[in-house]
């Protein structure tokens, strides 16, 4: 995907397995619409979508923005672009994006298409490469004068749980020095305004989006899901990097698997969002 001068993308810790790509798909009911109501479309745009994994995100913009909308997703994964056409097919949204595999940091645009788009956008891919400020130029020499770079990522440190499992620490610790000895990063969050001014964007702004839950709630069961997914998705490499072993592992996730029946839990998690304008001379 990428060609021989750019640096590689790290290895994504949760692996290709169906069930983490179900999880992908319902980490999308949780945060497309708010993070659609922080992105305020006007309508009519004209939108990149760099990392678009399963395209259900790409396609909800393109919703949001209207019949005049053009909307194009970028994905490296062969795998992943084809289950975001077919999912696009069963919806029978196939004309709402055009879907391109490629690389972020070499993006498969044509001559014209360069500096041409109102919004550039990227969520969950910043953590997974070794050099984001590679392609947060990408994304702005994508991006025409006046337009908007939008990255929403993780932050890995502002995480919290109530009242805390036991073991939960340690599979949380273990879980991040995992996710940094593949090199990818686990508190680009809060860097990703640094990156915009990095990259010359002006007019930055940050944001949080929610992006968690409590006992009772509607989403709860999807937020318990996901975090399960998650540690279930990295396990493998968590015990070959000796984080922790085996036994470690399974008692920190049935104590978190009770946890999820207590009707006292919470979850405090915010997704980070910063967007920035291309400067107009």
């Amino acid at each position: 995907m990428s060609s021989s001068s750019t640096s590689p993308v790290s290895n994504y810790i949760h692996g290709n397995a169906p069930e983490e790509q179900h999880r992908l798909s319902l980490l999308n009911d949780l945060l497309n619409e708010p993070l659609l109501r922080e992105l305020k479309l006007n309508g009519g745009e004209r939108i990149l979508d760099v990392g678009s994994g399963l395209g259900q995100f790409s396609r909800a913009m393109a919703r949001a923005s209207g019949k005049s909308a053009s909307v194009i997703g970028i994905e490296r994964d062969q795998d992943q672009l084809s289950q975001a056409r077919q999912l696009a097919e069963a919806d029978a949204e196939t004309e709402l994006v055009e879907f391109r595999q490629g690389d972020a940091l070499d993006l498969p645009l044509q001559n014209n298409e360069w500096q041409s788009f109102d919004i550039t956008h990227t969520r969950f891919l910043l953590e997974h490469v070794q050099e984001p400020i590679r392609i947060v130029s990408q994304m702005k020499a994508a991006t025409r004068p006046g337009g908007r770079v939008v990255l929403a990522d993780d932050d890995h440190g502002g995480f919290q749980l109530w009242p805390e499992p036991l073991g939960f620490p340690t599979l949380w610790q273990a879980y991040i020095r995992a996710y940094q000895r593949l090199g990818n990063d686990p508190f680009v969050g809060r860097k990703l305004v640094s990156l915009l001014h990095c990259a010359g964007l002006t007019q930055v702004r940050n944001a949080t989006v929610f992006f968690g839950g409590c006992a009772g709630n509607d989403a709860f069961d999807l937020v318990m899901g996901n975090l399960l997914g998650v540690f279930g998705g990295a396990r493998q490499e968590m015990l070959d990097n000796k984080s922790l072993d085996q036994n470690s592992f399974d008692d920190a996730m049935e104590a978190l698997v009770r946890w999820g029946d207590d009707p006292t839990t919470a979850m405090w998690y915010s997704l980070c969002y910063a967007e920035g304008f291309v400067p107009l001379g």
